[in-house]
């Protein structure tokens, strides 16, 4: 496992998808549109904190308000890291990405009322762990040489497609949630499924650490 975590990357770029944004030379905004789409709709990281923020949500109004509130963070971020260049460690950041899926299984188990006493504000939660969700986002591009030339579109569209891939992936997620609900089930195994995605979350962790520290 420590071998393998230093080429563990839970969203990073496809080689051929890498040679494609580092040969274009200008405009390309449908490409950069799909290619931000693809990168979010197969990015399990992202797709499992998700999968944790609606978990328990049922009012079309809140699950709309928590994915805004993590799209904006994670376009903020995003789109500073690019073109501000701001450059975060990318094992640092994909740790506390893991820690975020990790947070909110916690939170869902109902662990900070139990154990602390008190319940933080579950919206700054999400908007917080949008940010470093989007900082991870850009780390994976700016490791690529991208051309300068149509660069502030070509991200714009790029963060476009992730918006429009995490809401094919909302959708599919709400679709599997609503359909287990329905089965009676739900209630039942959510404490065994939140448990499951803490420790997906410990394990995301584990291995951006050993990363961090295997290629130092």
């Amino acid at each position: 496992m420590l071998l393998i975590a230093g080429f563990v990357m839970a969203h990073g770029v496809a080689d051929r998808d890498a040679m494609f944004l580092e040969q274009n030379p200008g405009r390309a905004l449908l490409a950069f549109m799909y290619l931000g789409a693809k990168h979010m709709f197969t990015g399990y990281d992202h797709l499992l904190y998700l999968a944790g923020v609606i978990f328990f949500l049922y009012q079309t109004r809140d699950i709309a308000l928590y994915v805004t509130l993590f799209a904006v963070g994670h376009s903020v971020t995003l789109l500073a890291g690019v073109l501000g260049e701001i450059n975060v460690n990318v094992y640092i950041v994909d740790a506390i990405i893991g820690l975020s899926v990790v947070y909110k299984a916690f939170e869902n188990l109902d662990g900070f009322q139990k154990f602390f006493g008190r319940q933080p504000n579950p919206k700054i939660a999400v908007f917080f762990f949008g940010l470093a969700h989007g900082f991870g986002l850009a780390t994976k591009l700016q490791a690529l040489t991208l051309s300068k030339e149509g660069l502030i579109a070509n991200i714009i569209s790029f963060n476009v497609g992730v918006e429009l891939g995490q809401l094919m992936a909302l959708a599919i997620l709400l679709i599997l949630i609503n359909t287990w609900r329905s089965t009676g089930g739900f209630s039942r195994h959510a404490t065994t499924f939140n448990f499951t995605l803490m420790f997906a979350g410990f394990l995301l962790t584990y291995y951006q650490m050993a990363g961090f520290f295997f290629a130092a």
